[in-house]
């Protein structure tokens, strides 16, 4: 019998029933909600008379449609304050547990589902959010669903899925000075093309994974889904547990052992067959900057914008599409672009890490006159322990604006939005037309390399400010 793979491994121990033609239903272990898709699926629930299943497994936060405006509250944006109203008004009649804007828990439900240890090594999870897959980074199977696949799972604790190929991607080799999981992601997305995981679940192995630590890890998880696949998984190991050890949703004391015992089982057998495999070697990526309207429209940033090429029928290709839209010039150097905004956050980079790693850039310098800067906590224990470290206080002196927990400028569905024609250089996972706001200009980077657009006033080589 050939060996199984750490999803294999993860998905035949939640399998309800085999339905037969590769669909099985499963149990899903956690189930987390938010403001934006959340509260549509428990409005559901409650008109049709349903009754959540589990209300022990399932957990809310507001995230998407809410203001980050310092010393905002859930009517800030009036737009969003019926979804923030619905969650709440659900998780209370349902029994759900709701982290609520300033309480400990509350951010973005993919930063702060791992902080919790709602997330753990070996469950099954889902949220109504494409980036779900940011929590594999833990050796969990995280997907993210549609609104009816959400009211299944609430009401039944279960969902039908059909079992995907299986792609390994193997990182070896040591990751340059000023180069990061965020690099390392969109480098992998340029080369491979946002197309290479559909009907994949991706596994990341190698020296290079197993060198990063477990933010940098869910950073890489998180950009799973802009190479087309539904699901990234890392298997856990020693940095796995000892980053969920003593986190509050985790197991305790004897529990905590001896589910450890089980996680140091979680990983792919060596005899386990994938339907395809793909070799990175890291020591050839260098920090990275996205040109275009598409994750893998990246380059180097010591690159130059490449040119459009002709396609089928004789028109123009994606490449020419996304010039016009961005207002680049094919053949120039991509460093040296002007920019008007930077935006630091999102449930790719607003970490701990990720901000200690821009306030290292920032201490000391000042942004550039023309450009606005936000720092946007991923959650209220992220904003509390920057804080502590007056990491806040730094970024004011650089000329930040330090925001309250949430999307923000992401997906800007609070009103947040870079106006039309801007540049923005952000920390987020998607750069695609109007992503940020309509005729919005995006240039997706790593924390650092944000900073150092803020503080030069262009896109510019975080190496040569360190």
């Amino acid at each position: 019998m050939a060996g199984r793979t750490l999803f294999d491994k993860i998905w035949d121990a939640h399998v309800v029933r085999d339905l037969g033609d590769g669909w099985a239903l499963l149990h899903i272990d956690r189930h987390l909600l938010h403001d934006l898709s959340g509260s549509a699926s428990l409005a559901d629930m409650a008109e049709r008379g349903l009754a959540v299943h589990d209300s022990d497994l399932v957990f809310a936060t507001p995230d998407h449609a809410v203001s980050t405006r310092p010393g905002r509250d859930g009517t800030t944006y009036l737009a969003g304050s019926k979804l923030w109203s619905a969650l709440r008004q659900g998780a209370q009649r349902f029994g759900i547990r709701l982290f609520d804007l300033g309480e400990r828990g509350q951010g973005i439900v993919h930063v702060m589902g791992p902080e919790q240890g709602i997330v753990l090594p070996g469950l099954t999870m889902i949220c109504g959010d494409s980036h779900t897959c940011t929590n594999g980074a833990l050796g969990a199977l995280a997907l993210g669903v549609g609104s009816s696949e959400s009211t299944h799972a609430l009401a039944t604790q279960t969902l039908r899925l059909q079992r995907p190929r299986h792609m390994r991607i193997r990182c070896e080799g040591a990751l340059g000075f000023g180069v990061t999981a965020k690099d390392l992601a969109l480098h992998i997305i340029a080369r491979l093309g946002a197309n290479a995981g559909v009907g994949h679940a991706v596994e990341y192995a190698g020296s290079t994974i197993e060198s990063l630590d477990v933010e940098a890890r869910l950073t890489l998880c998180n950009l799973t889904v802009e190479l087309g696949a539904r699901s990234g998984v890392i298997a856990p190991d020693d940095r796995t547990i000892e980053y969920v050890k003593g986190r509050r949703f985790a197991p305790k004391g004897a529990d905590f052992d001896a589910a450890v015992a089980e996680w140091r089982e979680l990983k792919t057998d060596a005899d386990a067959v994938f339907d395809r495999e793909e070799f990175i070697d890291a020591r050839l990526v260098v920090p990275t900057v996205t040109w275009g309207t598409s994750p893998e429209q990246a380059i180097a940033i010591d690159a130059r914008i490449p040119a459009p090429r002709v396609a089928a029928g004789g028109g123009a290709d994606a490449t020419s599409q996304a010039l016009d839209y961005m207002g680049l010039e094919a053949g120039a150097p991509i460093a040296g672009t002007p920019i008007d905004w930077v935006f630091i956050g999102s449930c790719t980079n607003a970490r701990l890490s990720d901000l200690r790693a821009a306030a290292h850039v920032a201490r000391g310098r000042h942004v550039a006159p023309h450009v606005r800067a936000w720092v946007v906590p991923g959650s209220e224990d992220v904003k509390r322990a920057a804080e502590a470290e007056g990491l806040h206080q730094v970024f004011a002196a650089a000329g930040f604006e330090w925001r309250e927990p949430g999307c923000g400028m992401c997906v800007a569905a609070n009103g947040e939005q870079v106006p039309p024609m801007a540049r923005c250089v952000s920390t987020s996972n998607r750069n695609f037309v109007g992503r940020q706001g309509p005729q919005a200009r995006t240039h997706l980077a790593s924390p650092a390399m944000a900073v150092a657009a803020a503080l030069t006033g262009r896109l510019s080589d975080v190496r040569a400010l360190a």
